[in-house]
């Protein structure tokens, strides 16, 4: 061994898987929000004061937002503020996933500041809307960035307030006191919620990886059994592959109802079984169909790609795209298929929607049409030197 110079490619091959499966850590470590839609809506109608014009605080409040969220020369804002025009819009934009948080500001926003002068205050309240189903980790953080945003203006009105009595030279009541505590409260809901036994929201994912193996070990046994058979002609090999994508149907329902109810048997909240299982059955077929086709073209060479696949994308699919680098956004979570299995979960799971032909489920679905093209096309392909020979005898 010593002799021989390929064992000192050893280390070098060990530090070369190191290194590459080191650079799925990269997209965690520092996770820097980036355009993460929030959606703003102000329904204050302002307050007329004595001897002044009509004040609306609701507006002030979305420039100072506005201008607190410009980003720097050169760089992306952290947030990109949506202003929409109602409650129900904004509820509509949450339930199709498009702003991972709202804030409201009610109609009275202004007249209760108003108050908070006068003898009888009355704190004026904000409303923060999380939406927790469409990805834990983004929504947590702009939950937290709404907070801190009002806990910032608490801050400021609070100084201004505390100014304004100062020059007046009067002496604060037990209430005004109190609500200077806190001049703005907030009430915070969450929409969409992941509630329990979901993983920490992260179910959808949870999922794919025995899914995406389960696929990659289907389609490599169904492949070298079809290897090792010899074909008289093209035409007997077309056959064998249609077999072979019939068996990938029988295949993607065992292991969608198999999966479901394994996910179900061991606490997993499954809000609907059925529904889940066909979407899950769904997936399989298509990535069997997917991967089967590249291993008709490349034979068992080709199923690292998957592998490394699954070791790259599995951390990207915990992940809102708004949080990753713009490498790793465009250049692979972007061509990642299994984001459309995790995406349609999340619907079935975290925001009733039924098993209906949506975005996910016609991806899916246009992944494996493509796939099964690909597939039999290598019917055409030239026969190996076996086959050749046993065509020849014939």
């Amino acid at each position: 061994m010593v002799k021989n110079r390929m064992v000192f490619l050893a280390p070098i091959i060990a530090l070369a898987v190191v290194l590459i499966f080191s650079l799925t850590l990269v997209p965690s470590v520092n996770p820097t929000p980036k355009n993460l839609p929030i959606a703003f809506i102000n329904e204050d109608q302002g307050v007329t004061l004595p001897n002044q014009t009509k004040v609306n605080m609701g507006e002030k409040m979305a420039g100072m937002i506005k201008t607190a969220a410009k980003a720097k020369s050169g760089e992306e804002p952290a947030v990109d503020w949506v202003t929409v025009k109602s409650n129900k819009e904004v509820k509509q934009g949450l339930d199709e996933r498009k702003y991972y948080a709202a804030l409201v500001i009610p109609k009275d926003f202004s007249q209760k500041q108003a108050s908070l002068q006068t003898p009888k205050p009355s704190s004026p309240e904000v409303q923060i809307l999380v939406n927790q189903g469409m990805n834990t980790m983004a929504s947590t953080l702009a939950g937290q960035m709404l907070n801190g945003i009002v806990d910032n203006m608490n801050a400021n009105i609070r100084t201004q307030l505390l100014t304004g009595f100062e020059k007046q030279g009067g002496t604060l009541t037990t209430k005004q006191a109190a609500a200077l505590a806190s001049p703005i409260t907030k009430n915070v809901t969450n929409v969409n919620e992941t509630g329990t036994h979901s993983a920490n929201g992260n179910a959808p994912v949870s999922l794919f990886q025995p899914l995406w193996m389960a696929c990659i070990a289907g389609s490599a046994f169904l492949t070298v059994m079809l290897n090792k058979l010899p074909f008289a002609n093209r035409r007997e090999k077309f056959a064998n592959q249609f077999v072979q994508v019939l068996m990938g149907a029988v295949l993607a329902i065992l292991v969608g109802f198999g999966l479901t109810w394994m996910a179900d048997a061991v606490g997993m909240h499954i809000p609907n079984f059925i529904n889940t299982a066909w979407f899950l059955s769904i997936a399989y077929f298509s990535f069997f169909l997917m991967i089967s086709a590249v291993l008709s073209w490349l034979g068992l060479k080709g199923l690292p790609i998957f592998v490394i696949i699954l070791f790259f994308g599995a951390p990207l699919l915990s992940m809102a795209p708004e949080l990753m680098s713009s490498f790793y956004n465009n250049w692979i979570y972007s061509w990642l298929p299994m984001r459309f299995m995790v995406d349609g979960l999340r619907e079935l799971f975290f925001f009733d929607k039924g098993l209906s032909w949506n975005h996910p489920t016609a991806v899916l679905v246009g992944i494996g049409i493509g796939s099964l093209a690909v597939l039999l096309a290598s019917a055409l392909k030239p026969g190996t030197k076996k086959e050749a020979e046993s065509q020849t005898s014939m």
